[in-house]
Formats: C-alpha cells, structure tokens, sequence
C-alpha cells in the first residue's frame, strides 16, 4: 500500500444516546468531544441516533403490520373482487 494517502484510523466510542448504550471500535471519524471510557483512557465520542441496542430488529420490539385490517379496508373502499374477473 502506499504511504500518506490513507486515513488515520483509531479508537473511536460510538454512544448512542437513547439507548445508553457505548461501544468501543476503531474507526477514521474524529470527534472535538471525548468520553473517559472504562479503562481511565480518553477517546473521541461521537454520537449515533440508533444502535444494535435501540433498533427494533434487534431489540425485538418490531411491529407487525395488520395486514388483514389493510386487506379488509381495502375492500371496504374498493368493493370486493367479483367472480367473473
């Protein structure tokens, strides 16, 4: 690989803040504000809207959809199929 034209890639804390929920990873972001992780070491924080931790995939907190209630007013507003189509 050639020298210099990479980026610097270091330990970043990634918080997620409706969670409180902190991870630390290495990463080429870099933040001004900085977080005192759990080893007395400071690292650049940057703060994400959704994690693992607050995502209803992994959470298990997904919806379902009422898809017989989207079928029946469906019909309600379009009328029912008729036989001879």
């Amino acid at each position: 690989m050639r020298h210099g034209i990479h980026p610097v890639s270091r330990p970043v804390v990634f918080r997620d803040r409706a969670a409180g929920f902190q991870f630390l990873t290495r990463s080429t972001l870099d933040s001004d504000r900085t977080v005192e992780w759990e080893d007395g070491t400071t690292y650049p924080v940057v703060d994400v809207e959704i994690s693992s931790a607050s995502h209803p995939f992994f959470t298990g907190t997904a919806r379902v959809l009422d898809t017989a209630g989207r079928v029946e007013r469906f019909e309600r507003r379009y009328g029912a199929a008729t036989a001879g189509r």
